[in-house]
C-alpha cells in the first residue's frame, strides 16, 4: 500500500526531529526548575533557553513570555479584564472578530454583557470601519483578531488594526497560533499589545502554549493561582519537556521559514489550479493574502464529511474546518460569519501543508478529488 499523505498540518503537525531530540534529553532531568539545587537548575535552564527562544523569534523580552499548556489556555489568560496600556485605564469590555478560535470567541473572563463581535468582510477579513465604529462608544476595550485565520487561511490586518485600537485608548490581543512559523510574525511590528502561539502547530509537542506580553502592559490576572511559577502569571510545575520542544521547534522553525513559504505557495497554488476545472471547485477568500500552506474550498452539492471520508479511503488526511470543531454537525462559524449558505459552509474541505509535504502528495490529493468529484457530486 502507497504511505498515507497527510495534509491537516494547520489542525496538528509532526513532531520536529529536534524537537523529539530536546524532550528526550529533558526528560532525564530529575530537577524541579522552581528548586535552587544544581538539579533545578538545570531544568530552569532548558526553561529559560526556550524562553528566550521565543521571545527572540516574535520580538519581544523573554520576561514577557508565559508558557501555558496549550494555546487555548493563552487566550483565557490574555482575555483579562483590567489590562492596562500606558494610558493607565483598565480595558473594560471586549471586542473580537467572528471569524476567532472558539476559545477566544468564548471570551475568557469577560461577562457575555461585555463582548461584542467584530463583522468581517465576504473574503473574511475583519471590517475596520466596522471596529473603529465599535470603539468609538464605551470605555476602553481589549480587541481580539488572529493573525491568521486556521480555516480559510486569510491574513487578517492587524498592524492596521492596533493603530486604530491604539487611538481609541484600547489594546489589542492577536492569536498568532497559525501564523508562527508560516509567515514573519512580530509583536512589536504588528503592534500588538499581546498575542499567543502553540507548539504543536509548528512541529513541537502538544499541550505546549504561550502567552507574549508587549513591555508596558499591566493588570494581568492569572488563570491558574498556587505558587509562583511564570512571574506568578501561571501556577504550576513548567512542563520541561514540553517547553524544550518548543524551543527547539521554534528555532528550526525559523530558519527554514523563507524556504518553506515559498515551496508551500508553489504546492498550494498548484493544487487550486488543478482543482478549479473539477467540479466547479470554489476557492475560499481567493482574492485577499493567506497563509501560504492553506486552501479551504467546496463544490456544488459537495457534503464535507463525506469528502474528508472519501480522502481518507484514498490515503489522504484532510479536514473539514477546524480540529477543535470536528464532530460537529455543524456549518463552519467561519464561513457563516463570512456570508455563506450553510449547506455552502457544510461542504468547505480544508488541505493545509507542511515543511515535508511533497510535489507528489499535492497529485496524490488531486488525483484523490477527481474520484471524488465523479463520484461523489453525480446528479
Amino acid at each position: 500500500m502507497p504511505t498515507r499523505v497527510y495534509l491537516d498540518w494547520n489542525a496538528t503537525t509532526p513532531l520536529r526531529p529536534e524537537a523529539r531530540a530536546a524532550m528526550v534529553a529533558a526528560f532525564d532531568l530529575i530537577g524541579n526548575p522552581s528548586s535552587v539545587h544544581a538539579e533545578g537548575r538545570e531544568a530552569r535552564r532548558l526553561v529559560e533557553e526556550a524562553r528566550a527562544t521565543l521571545a527572540a523569534a516574535v520580538g519581544a523580552l523573554p520576561r514577557n513570555v508565559i508558557f501555558t499548556s496549550a494555546g487555548t489556555e493563552a487566550n483565557a489568560l490574555a482575555l483579562s479584564p483590567g489590562l492596562r496600556g500606558p494610558s493607565g485605564r483598565p480595558v473594560e469590555r471586549l471586542l473580537v472578530s467572528a471569524v476567532e478560535h472558539a476559545s477566544v470567541l468564548a471570551g475568557g473572563r469577560f461577562p457575555g454583557a461585555a463582548i461584542g463581535l467584530i463583522p468581517v468582510t465576504r473574503p473574511g477579513v475583519v471590517d475596520l470601519e466596522h471596529l473603529r465604529a465599535q470603539l468609538k462608544d464605551g470605555p476602553p476595550a481589549l480587541v481580539s483578531i488572529m493573525a491568521a485565520n486556521n480555516e480559510t487561511g486569510a491574513l487578517q490586518p492587524v498592524a492596521e488594526a492596533a493603530t486604530i485600537v491604539h487611538e481609541a485608548g484600547g489594546l489589542l490581543h492577536v492569536d498568532a497560533i497559525q501564523a508562527l512559523g508560516k509567515i514573519p510574525f512580530d509583536i512589536k511590528a504588528v503592534g500588538a499589545d499581546l498575542a499567543t502561539f502553540s507548539a504543536h502547530k509548528i512541529g513541537g509537542p502538544k499541550g505546549v502554549g504561550a502567552l507574549v506580553v508587549a513591555e508596558g502592559i499591566a493588570g494581568l490576572e492569572p488563570v491558574l493561582r498556587g505558587g509562583g511559577q511564570e512571574q506568578s502569571r501561571r501556577a504550576g510545575t513548567e512542563n520541561v519537556s514540553g517547553i524544550a520542544g518548543f524551543g527547539a521547534a521554534v528555532r528550526v522553525a525559523l530558519q527554514a521559514l523563507p524556504e518553506d513559504v515559498e515551496r508551500m505557495a508553489t504546492l498550494r497554488n498548484h493544487f487550486e489550479k488543478g482543482i478549479r476545472g473539477i467540479a466547479g471547485a470554489t476557492i475560499f477568500s481567493e482574492g485577499v493574502k493567506r497563509l501560504p500552506n492553506t486552501v479551504l474550498f467546496t463544490a456544488p452539492g459537495l457534503k464535507a464529511e463525506t469528502a474528508v471520508i472519501g480522502f481518507d479511503l484514498e490515503g489522504i488526511a484532510v479536514s473539514s474546518g477546524s480540529a477543535c470543531s470536528s464532530g460537529k454537525v455543524q456549518p463552519s462559524h467561519v464561513l457563516s460569519a463570512m456570508g455563506f449558505d450553510p449547506m455552502v459552509a457544510q461542504g468547505a474541505v480544508r488541505l493545509s501543508l507542511g515543511w515535508s509535504t511533497e510535489p507528489d502528495d499535492i497529485n496524490r490529493a488531486l488525483e484523490a478529488w477527481r474520484k471524488l468529484g465523479n463520484t461523489l457530486l453525480r446528479h
